[in-house]
């Protein structure tokens, strides 16, 4: 007699991921003014000498430094992810002043542990929601106005109904 099967509650898969996340991206309307984005640090840079000198981050730095927490992204971020955070603006700033394939492979390592490539945040399974998307019921960009990406050809048009009306044309053996 073959065993009896397990009850379903306990053959399913419990595989989920624990970092999956759904993220809202923030709409135009949202109050920037509202989002608490930290401060950067001074910047300490070594001159000849080796005597540490706070030195201004770059433009480029500052604008990164406010995207990151302007993302939908930021919601994910702890406290104790603002020290890698700092030390990502850090590469980047360096980059920034001297770029060179070095630094950028750097850059490029340190931020895929805070989800900030496309690929990274399918490896950490975060995926991001604008409000809008959300209310259309996940019909992806532009709701159910959307054209279908295959249109099926007009009826009339199909060539199919000429073998159904018996209305076939062979050609004429001369």
């Amino acid at each position: 007699m073959p065993a009896q099967k397990k009850h379903p509650s306990t053959r399913r898969r419990r595989n989920k991921a624990s970092s999956a996340a759904v993220l809202e991206e923030r709409d135009d309307d949202d109050d920037i003014e509202d989002v608490e984005i930290p401060e950067l640090p001074p910047r300490l840079v070594p001159d000849d000498d080796g005597v540490r000198r706070v030195v201004d981050w770059c433009p480029e730095t500052l604008d990164w430094w406010d995207d990151v927490w302007l993302s939908p992204m930021a919601g994910e971020y702890l406290d104790a992810d603002i020290h890698g955070l700092v030390r990502l603006a850090a590469l980047i700033d360096n980059y920034w002043r001297d770029p060179c394939a070095k630094t950028h492979a750097e850059v490029r390592l340190a931020q895929k542990d805070y989800g900030l490539t496309p690929y990274d945040r399918r490896r950490l399974e975060w995926t991001i929601a604008s409000a809008k998307k959300a209310t259309a019921g996940g019909q992806g960009k532009g709701g159910a106005s959307a054209a279908p990406t295959n249109p099926q050809p007009a009826p009339e048009t199909d060539p199919r109904l000429a073998l159904e009306n018996n209305v076939v044309a062979f050609p004429q053996a001369q």
